[in-house]
């Protein structure tokens, strides 16, 4: 008699429970700012100052007195030169300075005429054409950051903008969470790795490695440092030494392929010689198989072997799971509501994500070839459709769009 088939796992039950699995590293590295960019910060970073530390002029043109200049055309001498980062000296009474952008305000100051605004008036002097505003083209002191601000939290991925940020306060180096230690390994005897083979000497039945190249490049995009152990034969006495080895001094063991029961497939017995293991079969599409455990002190994750799949799971269930190793609080990409400029009536009991791209009109277009295998998919689109199970969508519906930009960041 047959075993029953396992029930389905709906995503968000495990992911919650991959989650819970996930213990904040507790190593942290001080690394150049100029470095920092995609790492998470393990500390909160404080401003010692404020930014802009002074009042400052937002434009190039004259620094006036507000009650010296009633009425356009105004005449006024020009008392003094400020360019940025010289000192400036108190504004006399019927004077005005000329002033660049981000030359500090000169006491007594209240307004900025900008350059285009005035027009020469004799030797020493500047013609105001226009009555200005109480504090216009001024920016304040401490209008960026403030002394004391909390500018960056702990938990907080870095971008380019944070890392900026960091450097306007005066950090020259940053505490981060140390990059997580990957294992990346691919099974199967079918495999072959570009530039080994031609195409036209392809033996029946290989195919070029691509999961190694894809998932290599997002780990490394998630701030992982990467060990490649290459292709692993489809034997059960290699499958455990290559996750042995595997398990020394990395915090996650991945692998594609080989993750379902089948005769070929060793990794499920060979992880559960060495470790444990739970062996998932998730209610998505593409994507079902998906294995986590622990090998020695190693995470454990068996992606599945078609590469649609493999790129799926990895940005649903590894990439949440290595940020929080990391101590990154924001987990979740951002889903926005856009209309579909397709028809999908096949609705399936799965949970679908989709391959889709934004066209010129703000919709969404489908690529016509949802197969997990067809990598084609991936490569062409720019986001992914969440379809619940169960659901049709016809063109005009409004369905639930995660970009990849967010994704793969």
């Amino acid at each position: 008699m047959n075993a029953p088939r396992p029930a389905l796992r709906p995503l968000d039950d495990a992911l919650a429970e991959l989650l819970a699995h996930a213990r904040v590293l507790e190593d942290t590295q001080q690394v150049a700012t100029f470095d920092a960019e995609g790492r998470v910060l393990a500390a909160d970073l404080v401003s010692a100052l404020q930014v802009p530390p002074q009042d400052n002029s937002s434009m190039d043109g004259y620094a006036v007195r507000c009650a010296d200049v009633g009425d356009a055309g105004v005449v006024l001498p020009v008392s003094q030169r400020i360019p940025a980062g010289a000192p400036a000296q108190p504004l006399s009474a019927g004077s005005a300075a000329r002033i660049f952008t981000g030359a500090s305000i000169p006491p007594g100051a209240d307004a900025v005429v900008m350059q285009e605004d005035t027009e020469p008036a004799g030797e020493g002097a500047v013609r105001i054409l226009r009555v200005p505003a109480m504090a216009q083209w001024i920016r304040r002191s401490g209008e960026d950051v403030r002394l004391g601000a909390v500018v960056l939290a702990r938990g907080e991925r870095l971008s380019a903008a944070a890392v900026g940020l960091a450097a306007s306060i005066g950090m020259a180096e940053l505490q981060v969470a140390r990059r997580p230690r990957v294992a990346l390994f691919s099974t199967g005897d079918e495999l072959v790795m570009p530039g080994e083979v031609p195409p036209e000497r392809m033996k029946p039945g290989a195919i070029y490695n691509s999961n190694r190249f894809f998932l290599s490049a997002m780990l490394r995009r998630l701030g992982c440092e990467v060990r490649d152990f290459g292709i692993v034969p489809d034997r059960r006495d290699a499958t455990v030494a290559a996750l042995h080895d595997a398990s020394a001094d990395n915090d996650l063991i991945l692998t594609s392929g080989g993750v379902s029961v089948g005769e070929e497939d060793h990794i499920k017995p060979a992880v559960e010689q060495l470790g444990k293991l739970d062996l998932w079969q998730i209610a998505i599409k593409p994507g079902k198989p998906f294995a986590y455990g622990q090998v020695g002190a190693a995470h454990f994750m068996g992606l599945p072997g078609n590469p649609v799949s493999s790129f799926v799971t990895f940005l649903l269930l590894v990439r949440p799971f290595l940020l929080k190793l990391q101590g990154a609080t924001v987990l979740a990409p951002v889903a926005s509501q856009l209309a579909a400029d397709f028809d999908w009536p096949r609705a399936d009991k799965r949970r679908e994500f989709l391959r889709v791209r934004r066209n010129a009109q703000g919709t969404l277009d489908l690529f016509p070839n949802q197969s997990s295998g067809v990598l084609t998919s991936a490569a062409w689109a720019d986001g992914l459709v969440d379809n619940p199970p169960g659901r049709t969508i016809a063109r005009g519906d409004r369905v639930s769009f995660i970009p990849l930009a967010e994704l793969l960041a």
